[in-house]
């Protein structure tokens, strides 16, 4: 089988195409790869320079190895555009492997535009939705939250009544009225540490669609995704410092705390990275 150990030295474009098709992928060609580089799928090779003219230029050992990975993953999404998450996530979590100039040109693809920015919009909210809703919150209410959610993230101007109707749409999520209206106590979620009450999910949401709106104006440029790496890198210390004992607190919840697998680490990269990158441009 060929494998990452079979890859030891950097390589041309033409090199490239024989490891795809020495690991099973015979449909993949030189026109494929420079697709993928312009997505930032994989990164520009560096050109080699000799007395009598220019050699093709190689791809790094790395990079050779990344390919490998996108090609597993590429098995299990529909659109180029999730296959982004792959690059984002490693390069989220190790250094020399991704660019940050990479990462950028993935996070785009990965944002997109048009139908794929709503689609991301979207799955936003309906991950924020399977966080903070209540067991017993509507159909009705739930439809609601991630419409305004959705639509925060597609562009739509926060006006003062926005924010009113987006204060109900989380509350009525968080809090339903037949389960708090006669109580009068307040849900909170997560870590007794930081604990996200309502008003908490409304500025999250708003820092969402603060992180969308940035991309689609091409204004998220490699010195912000790197300050949102550093915040993110830094909050993850924190929380494996304390997992431990969260773990413990939770009880029957404890599995919530359990180490991720390098594949979830793939298919979250999106969406951590845009969560991320609002609290940066919003805190």
């Amino acid at each position: 089988m060929y494998t990452w150990q079979s890859i030891t030295e950097p390589g041309t474009i033409d090199d490239l195409v024989a490891d795809a098709h020495a690991a099973g992928y015979p449909d993949m060609n030189a026109r494929l790869i420079h697709s993928w580089i312009a997505k930032g799928l994989l990164h520009q090779p560096q050109l080699r320079t000799l007395r009598r003219g220019s050699e093709k230029a190689e791809h790094s050992i790395n990079q050779r190895r990344l390919l490998l990975l996108l090609l597993d993953k590429r098995r299990q999404v529909a659109h180029l555009s999730a296959l982004a998450q792959v690059p984002l996530a490693v390069w989220l979590w190790w250094d020399g492997y991704v660019s940050t100039q990479q990462a950028q040109r993935a996070w785009e693809t990965w944002v997109g535009r048009g139908r794929r920015s709503q689609e991301v919009a979207r799955e936003g909210a309906v991950g924020l939705l399977q966080q903070i809703g209540h067991q017993l919150a509507t159909p009705t209410a739930r439809t609601r939250f991630v419409r305004i959610i959705s639509e925060l993230g597609n562009g739509k101007p926060l006006t003062v009544r926005g924010r009113a109707e987006l204060l109900d749409a989380v509350r009525d999520v968080m809090e339903p009225e037949s389960v708090f209206a006669a109580s009068g106590l307040v849900r909170a979620v997560g870590p007794v540490q930081t604990p996200m009450t309502v008003d908490v999910i409304v500025t999250r949401a708003e820092a969402l669609s603060t992180a969308l709106h940035r991309t689609l104006e091409g204004k998220a440029d490699s010195a912000l995704l790197e300050r949102a790496r550093a915040v993110y890198r830094a909050s993850m210390a924190d929380y494996f410092a304390q997992r431990g004992e969260l773990a413990a607190e939770a009880g029957p919840l404890a599995g919530l705390f359990r180490e991720r697998t390098l594949q979830e680490h793939f298919d979250h990269a999106g969406q951590q990275l845009l969560s991320t990158l609002g609290l940066v441009l919003t805190g």
